[in-house]
């Protein structure tokens, strides 16, 4: 394994980091700066220069930072890059689709490793922050997994006692800004974003809609809780999510349940790993329209489905893109006042 290249990398001027040239020149200098990140303080010396992103969606913001040729790896992917940052993304080593080693990572000599999970970089993950931050390696996970109201220990993908809101995605995005001394890209990035939200919901009334939104597995499916990206995805289009009584971020759900309730609109996760059976919309829609259980389901009769990227029902960058693509699914089946 080659000997990691940390202490002199955290310890090398901000004015040097200003010379690499390329898309991410900082705004400004920056000397030795401490983030809060969930009661965690990660402490920089300078701006990364080999950063590992342990998920796709750290690596998405990254990459709109204009930050390509600071990522040393990525890894935990469910579906293509957003668009618009392929080319960028091309420029990146994948470490793996899934979860790498912590050797691996270790390989790619970091001097900062990011990750959107807990479960990601955590007990059971990759590793642990204590041993990256052992070996002189900072790291950061997104405040809307290991923020407050986040509770990663109840079980599955946890539960949340207050829902998640496009602020906490918005303040990831400053934070990893300012980690890397473009403070005035994060900033305009967020502005951007909102601006979308805006233009998508303008005028829009679902209120007497029923979302359910179903992440992958067929057997015992992943449906949306309340609280998380898919409970700020339909807060946004003003609609109703058929399981919003549940606190828990994925509960599994069994299909006579999702019966009763016959919510108007399913929200489907169109994936491309491998891990869950029915992860591609194809399969869901097959599984939908062929099961004795869901083939009466109103929505599934009328073929009211909106497809969208696993990243998109994650907390992430493209939680925007799904309050998009679900407003503009709702005006399309005329279920908007």
């Amino acid at each position: 394994m080659p000997v990691l290249r940390t202490p002199v990398l955290l310890l090398a001027s901000a004015l040097l980091l200003t010379a690499c040239g390329g898309g991410s020149t900082p705004d400004t200098a920056k000397a030795a700066l401490t983030i809060d990140n969930c009661g965690h303080e990660v402490t920089l010396k300078s701006a990364p220069k080999r950063v590992v992103s342990l998920n796709q969606g750290t690596t998405e913001i990254l990459l709109s930072l204009g930050l390509a040729d600071r990522v040393v790896g990525t890894a935990t992917w469910t579906d293509p890059v957003m668009k618009g940052l392929e080319k960028a993304n091309a420029s990146v080593p994948r470490l793996a689709d899934d979860m790498p080693s912590f050797e691996k990572v270790l390989d790619a000599e970091p001097d900062f490793v990011t990750a959107s999970f807990v479960s990601t970089l955590g007990k059971g993950g990759v590793a642990t922050r204590e041993q990256f931050e052992k070996l002189g390696v900072p790291t950061y996970v997104s405040p809307s997994d290991c923020g407050a109201g986040k509770d990663n220990d109840s079980g599955g993908d946890g539960s949340r006692a207050t829902p998640l809101t496009l602020d906490d995605v918005y303040g990831e995005i400053r934070d990893l800004a300012r980690a890397f001394g473009v403070d005035k890209r994060g900033e305009k990035l967020v502005a951007e974003l909102k601006e979308r939200v805006r233009k998508a919901t303008d005028g829009l009334d679902a209120s007497d809609v029923s979302l359910m939104y179903w992440f992958a597995n067929s057997q015992s499916p992943y449906l949306a809780g309340c609280c998380g990206a898919p409970g700020a995805i339909t807060r946004a289009v003003g609609a109703k999510n058929a399981f919003s009584d549940t606190h828990d971020e994925w509960p599994q759900i069994n299909w006579e349940t999702v019966a009763d309730r016959d919510p108007d609109v399913l929200v489907i996760g169109d994936l491309t790993r491998k891990q869950q059976t029915a992860e591609s919309a194809k399969a869901k829609i097959r599984f939908l329209e062929t099961n004795p259980a869901t083939r009466n389901l109103t929505a599934v009769k009328k073929k009211r489905y909106v497809l969208l990227s696993g990243q998109a029902m994650n907390p992430s960058i493209r939680t925007v893109e799904g309050i998009e693509q679900v407003a503009a699914g709702l005006r399309d089946f005329g279920l908007v006042k």
